[in-house]
């Protein structure tokens, strides 16, 4: 059994600590065990390894998430990058190409697909591995996972059962409802409907055949060449609702959707996190600051208030669904990004009238790790150390440089730098285009920058014209 675990998400519901590189899946507000906080897919990874699915899995996500998974989980994860953001379905026909043609999957071996951002128990995951049986014993051409729901939920989809199943651990579907008024969401479970939780199993050539069907290629490599051509729609829309042949494994446990700061702060064990203050007749609010500056709630119960580099949320916690609605409008850079190297944060972009851009960032990276070695056709660059040690190197010279060293990188200048302990520094970008896509990596390891360049001492950096 195979398990493949979509992470997506544009990140506008967990605004402002969410952004179009951070969804909440990556929000470290969760505590773990060891007291320390995580996200939500750091806390399901461990409970895939825990429950020996890890070895099994894989997460399908787009480019912009990336480093961000990578930073989180680690390099070594096995991942299937989508070439650009569309829907489910084209998600899973990717991801189920991979499988085939790269990994050399049998079409009869069972695919598990979940979200990666489930709030569970372990055993969610020891039932999960419940839907293959259903599937070798040809039970039903697709297996989905249903929640026995705890309260009338307008939030929700509903898997409704067929007649005469009621006490039945496996039932066959008879349809869908989604999203029902409270009161026909009372009804529905009279009828022992369950929610929804978007797990769904099949055999893998169930959906290489429905890729066939639509005309596509089986082959990984010339489905993502095509991936744009794919149409973009749910996997419930495009596959779930066309099927006949399903059947559903109820799951009476722990399960939650935290899409929302409402249902997050439910499950947060700390109240404060990050520099704040909190009165003691501030009851059931909730503070996350990250930013350098305190912020202080005064008297004000059931709210939250989340601040970030992107902005700044004060809400009552019953209105936080309707954030997304609000902020659907903002459109600009994301201020903070968590990378496979570390983290930055934007500090300040400015635009002169003749239109020069000045954009001023903060960027940590981890001992060990370090930036691709790279060039840029429309912008200079200055880095100030602020701490830590590390080797940078410029134009195939490289440096061993310190807190308080001022280095200057000239347009098309090629430039990388490893942190030999922690290391953070201040980059000044100057320019007319300041984006991502002026960006020309060269090398993306320390070790093809050794092959090919020699070391200078840090003397001569400062000797370098700007």
């Amino acid at each position: 059994m195979r398990l493949i675990l979509l992470s997506g998400g544009s990140g506008k519901r967990l605004w402002p600590l969410s952004n179009d590189a951070r969804s909440k899946q990556f929000l470290k507000v969760l505590l773990n065990e060891r007291g320390e906080l995580e996200s939500m897919v750091q806390r399901v990874w461990s409970q895939l390894e825990s429950t020996g699915l890890g070895e099994t899995s894989y997460i399908a996500t787009s480019k912009s998430q990336l480093d961000m998974i990578q930073n989180q989980l680690g390099s070594d994860m096995k991942l299937i990058v989508e070439p650009e953001r569309r829907d489910t379905f084209p998600a899973i026909a990717l991801a189920s190409t991979y499988l085939y043609s790269v990994e050399g999957v049998e079409l009869d071996e069972v695919v598990v697909v979940l979200p990666v951002d489930p709030y569970v128990d372990e055993s969610f995951f020891e039932r999960v591995k419940g839907l293959e049986q259903i599937l070798e014993d040809g039970l039903a051409d697709l297996a989905l996972m249903g929640v026995v729901p705890t309260y009338p939920s307008e939030k929700y989809g509903y898997i409704v059962p067929e007649a005469g199943q009621m006490d039945h651990e496996v039932v066959k579907v008879s349809h869908f409802r989604e999203k029902p008024t409270e009161e026909q969401a009372q009804k529905l479970i009279s009828q022992q409907a369950m929610w929804n939780c978007g797990v769904f199993a099949f055999k893998l050539g169930f959906v290489i055949a429905k890729i066939r069907e639509l005309g596509f290629a089986t082959d990984y490599e010339v489905l993502r060449e095509h991936y744009g051509g794919l149409p973009k729609i749910s996997f419930d829309y495009q596959v779930v609702e066309k099927t006949k042949d399903i059947s559903a494994l109820r799951y009476d446990g722990e399960w939650k959707d935290l899409g929302t700061w409402n249902t997050l702060t439910e499950e947060m064990s700390r109240e404060l996190i990050g520099n704040g203050i909190i009165s003691e007749d501030s009851k059931n609010t909730h503070l996350v600051n990250e930013l350098d500056i305190p912020v202080t709630v005064l008297g004000l119960s059931n709210i939250v208030v989340a601040a970030s580099p992107d902005g700044i949320l004060v809400s009552d916690k019953g209105a936080s669904p309707r954030v997304k609605e609000v902020v659907s409008g903002l459109d600009h850079r994301p201020m903070f990004e968590e990378r496979r190297w570390g983290w930055y944060k934007v500090l300040e972009h400015t635009t002169s009238p003749s239109g020069q851009e000045v954009l001023t960032k903060r960027i940590g990276i981890k001992a060990g790790k370090n930036l691709s070695y790279q060039m840029h056709y429309m912008r200079s660059e200055v880095w100030t150390i602020v701490s830590g040690t590390g080797e940078f190197v410029l134009d195939e010279i490289i440096y061993p440089v310190k807190a308080g060293d001022v280095v200057n990188i000239p347009v098309q200048a090629k430039h990388g730098i490893r942190a030999v302990s922690d290391l953070e520094f201040i980059e000044v970008q100057m320019g007319r285009a300041l984006v991502e896509e002026d960006i020309v990596r060269l090398f993306m390891t320390w070790d093809e920058v050794e092959e090919r360049c020699v070391r200078r001492p840090i003397l001569e950096v400062a000797e370098k014209p700007a």
